[in-house]
């Protein structure tokens, strides 16, 4: 018996009126499990007004009330960390530690947002001119939307809406349609925490629901993670409709090894960073580029050598190390890239349709590609699959100006031991995102995320300080307490001297 996967609005489940449907399936047995509600154009009409509504009320509510709610949000999901991991392994597919992870680095932005009181306290300069003060304030947007990826259920959902709740937003979530659980789930534990009806919403649904999201004129802002063309439609169409956006897209994060670098340990984080979660990460590592042929063919052994001991299966599974990829047809697409890196001239090392996987889900094995060169599609695109390409160069030069020249500017890594090196590195690489020794170099919460080129549409990155800023608009209030007996017309410009 399947589960009904509705929408969340105005603190309940709400069923719609579209009566169209999608299947969520297991990706580790490719049994349907679920199916999710899709929104239609009156469904998203009323969950957009239902949250404007509720933003009205809640931006006036206090500083301090808006961080005890998210204190008591970010205790319920300490506390129930585990019941929500189950649920993204059962839709995801992901093990269950990787699950856990996600919900960690989701849980540091909502205690990043806990501090809102600091974080909105403005600025004041007394005396700007003769008994004139001015000070700034930055008010919030009204509704804020996010449409999050499948990879991330939790985390990205939690990158966006803690700051756009404290920051005093209505926050209204659509996410993927393959893992719509988790949304629901957050959505009743902020309620349990206190969190006024209608502040936190869930449109499940499809492209139609994020049509209406793009054009609606109370939708005051946009964040976005998908993949590039979308990003780029996204932004596009939201600031044609005078939205704010920030939209994140694709990525083909390399990281570059050094001759003077420790090669079972790079071996050791590239083999973590490129397969796990499958490879369904926009931070996973895709291409290790190495500097010198003794350098690569002393990486290439070595993490050919890693990957037999990578338990492929069921992510709930005690032990298991890489589960399914999110469909069928994904799985399928990402082994169409492998036949064409071979058809291309690039050498198989390990081959990931050959492993020993189980039957019935969405399984590939982790894949090393080595001789992989700049023109092949195994390069160029983002594949998002446990497919890891090596490519050689003869200098540090050279990797430099082949990481800053693809398309993609998402994340990046060095490894050496050299510190002038990796200074060097850190300079003149033109990605948004740094690793030094650090194979998936995510920014802590409070910093902030996001790439360069094409992984990033928007002039705001993600969550941190950038995100306070996005969930916001600047004020600025001059004031004067003249003796009325002194007050006189003036219709020069004002002055401050």
């Amino acid at each position: 018996m399947t589960t009904r996967i509705p929408h969340w609005i105005d603190g309940r489940p709400y069923s719609g009126t579209s009566g169209r449907t999608a299947p969520v399936r297991n990706p580790a047995t490719g049994a349907q499990t679920g199916e999710v509600l899709l929104a239609n154009a009156a469904d998203a009409e009323f969950a957009v007004a239902r949250a404007a509504a509720a933003a009205r009320e809640w931006r006036t509510s206090s500083l301090s009330r808006r961080a005890a709610v998210l204190f008591a949000f970010r205790e319920l999901l300490h506390a129930r960390t585990g019941e929500l991991a189950e649920l993204i392994t059962a839709e995801h597919g992901k093990v269950l530690a990787d699950a856990v992870g996600e919900i960690q680095r989701g849980l540091e932005n909502i205690e990043f947002a806990t501090g809102v009181p600091h974080l909105l306290k403005g600025s004041f300069s007394e005396q700007a001119a003769t008994g004139v003060d001015v000070h700034s304030t930055r008010q919030p947007l009204g509704v804020v939307a996010g449409i999050t990826p499948f990879n991330f259920p939790a985390m990205v959902p939690l990158w966006m809406c803690g700051n756009a709740l404290a920051c005093g937003n209505a926050f209204l979530l659509k996410p993927s349609e393959k893992d719509p659980s988790a949304s629901l789930f957050l959505a009743r534990l902020w309620q349990e925490a206190g969190l006024p009806d209608g502040v936190f919403s869930v449109l499940q649904g499809d492209r139609e629901a994020v049509d209406i999201l793009l054009r609606h004129p109370e939708v005051r802002a946009i964040s976005f993670v998908g993949s590039t063309p979308v990003a780029r439609a996204v932004y596009r169409t939201g600031t044609a409709h005078d939205k704010r956006v920030q939209a994140l897209g694709g990525a083909k994060n390399h990281a570059l090894v050094l001759p003077d670098a420790d090669v079972p340990m790079a071996a050791d984080a590239i083999v973590s960073a490129a397969y796990g979660a499958a490879g369904e990460r926009c931070m996973a590592l895709s291409v290790a580029v190495a500097v010198g042929d003794e350098t690569a063919d002393a990486l290439v052994a070595a993490i050919a050598a890693r990957i037999p001991r990578l338990k492929v299966g069921d992510g709930s599974e005690p032990g298991t190390d890489m589960g399914p990829l999110i469909t069928e047809e994904h799985r399928d697409r990402v082994a169409g890239y492998i036949a064409a890196g071979a058809e291309q001239g690039a050498e198989v090392v390990v081959d990931g349709r050959t492993a020993d996987v189980p039957a019935g889900g969405y399984f590939l094995g982790a894949t090393l590609l080595d001789r992989v060169t700049p023109e092949m599609t195994v390069y160029t695109d983002e594949i998002f699959g446990p497919v890891l390409s090596v490519v050689r160069v003869r200098s540090y030069e050279e990797g430099l100006a082949l990481v800053n020249g693809h398309q993609y500017a998402n994340g990046t890594a060095v490894f050496t031991r050299d510190g002038g090196a990796a200074r060097r590195f850190q300079n003149e690489v033109e990605v948004g995102m740094v690793g030094i020794n650090v194979p998936i170099p995510v920014p802590v919460a409070y910093h902030s995320f996001g790439g360069w080129r094409a992984s990033l549409f928007g002039d705001a990155h993600m969550y941190g300080p950038e995100g306070i800023t996005f969930c916001t608009r600047g004020k600025v209030v001059t004031t004067r307490w003249p003796d009325p007996a002194s007050s006189s017309v003036d219709l020069g410009f004002p002055r401050t001297r």
